[in-house]
This record gives structure tokens, C-alpha cells and sequence, in this order.
């Protein structure tokens, strides 16, 4: 058992069974089996921002088949030598069987990540290449800076499509979550 960071070498690859023996107090990501340390905790805004798309998505998903998580949720992408272990802001597995104990095993439906100063290339490069190659169906990354969503999905070639950034004044709607609307407005209130 791994209980401080500082036994790992961070220029190392690490597989999902050598993830599964760490504990300790850092939150860290595995992409293609490097380690990424999380950004620190996420600030109010962030976190405000995070609860109004969930109870969005919470309410429009009451009655559905489709299941929402949020950190600490792991998403399991691939295993054994490059494994790939990410913990999104937010997101919905609609095929329970990839259900563990632990998290998910294959790609959510969706997936929301907000961006922090510590984070944004990560997910506007790393994770946007990797959700894409796993087939996560849809792809929202929100700004608060700029205070808009754009929405990639992925087309019948596998390669994701964006939306135009939805800003406010303006309704998202989710093309995998056929129904769900969005007040923008809402989602960046201070």
C-alpha cells in the first residue's frame, strides 16, 4: 500500500491495479499510465457552478435508465500497461453493467469537466483525446471565465464535432440526453 505520493516516481507508468494500492490524501488522475496530480480543491464558483448542472442533469435523469456521478467517481478507461483513470466533474453512465464498486469501466455517455487555472489543457488536449478515443458520446467542457459550455460529440466516424460555445441568455440542449435543456444564464449566476 502507497500511502504518500512521494514513494512514487511521477516519470513512471503505472497500470489500474497499481492506482487500486494508493492511499493517500492527493487526488490524482492516471493518463495512458502517467500520473497527474488533480488540481487543488475547486473554488466556490467552481463548485456552485458544478451543483447547478448536476441538479440539471439529476432532475432530467429522475425516471431515466441513466445513472450521474460526481467526484470521487473513477471512470476507467483503459487497463493494464497504459491505464487511464480520470475522476470528471461530472457524469452519466447510461449501461449499468459497466458499474463497479469503485466507478465505471469504459466510457460515460457524458462527461462534464469545468476548467480551473491548474486543468484547462489537460482537458481541452489530454482528456479531449482520450474521451474522444474511448467513445464518450458527449463531451462538455464549461468555462467560467468565459462563462459558456461548448458541447463535442462524437460523429458516425468516431471523431467529435463542437457545438458554438452556449453563452448566456442562450439554452443548451444535449444531443445524447434527448430533452434536457439548459438556462446558461443559470448555470453562471454569481
Amino acid at each position: 500500500m502507497i500511502t504518500d505520493i512521494n514513494q512514487l516516481d511521477l516519470n513512471k507508468s503505472y497500470t489500474y491495479k497499481d492506482y487500486l494500492t494508493w492511499n493517500f490524501p492527493e487526488r490524482v488522475e492516471l493518463l495512458m499510465g502517467k500520473i497527474f496530480k488533480m488540481s487543488p480543491d475547486p473554488s466556490r464558483y467552481h463548485q456552485k457552478i458544478s451543483r447547478r448542472i448536476f441538479r440539471y442533469l439529476d432532475r432530467f435523469l429522475s425516471d431515466e435508465k441513466c445513472e450521474l456521478y460526481h467526484p470521487l467517481f473513477d471512470v476507467v478507461l483503459k487497463k493494464g500497461e497504459k491505464s487511464t483513470v480520470v475522476q470528471p466533474d461530472l457524469c452519466v453512465i447510461c449501461d449499468k453493467s459497466k458499474l463497479t464498486d469503485k466507478g465505471c469501466t469504459g466510457a460515460p455517455e457524458l462527461v462534464v469537466e469545468i476548467l480551473s487555472p491548474g486543468n484547462s489543457n489537460r482537458e481541452l488536449k489530454d482528456k479531449f483525446k482520450l474521451y474522444e478515443q474511448n467513445g464518450v458520446q458527449e463531451y462538455w467542457i464549461v468555462d467560467p471565465n468565459r462563462r459558456d459550455i461548448t458541447i463535442y460529440t462524437l460523429n458516425d466516424n468516431n471523431k467529435y464535432i463542437g457545438s458554438k460555445p452556449f453563452t448566456e441568455g442562450e439554452t443548451l440542449s444535449s444531443l445524447v440526453l434527448d430533452g434536457l435543456k439548459v438556462d446558461i444564464e443559470n448555470v453562471f449566476r454569481e
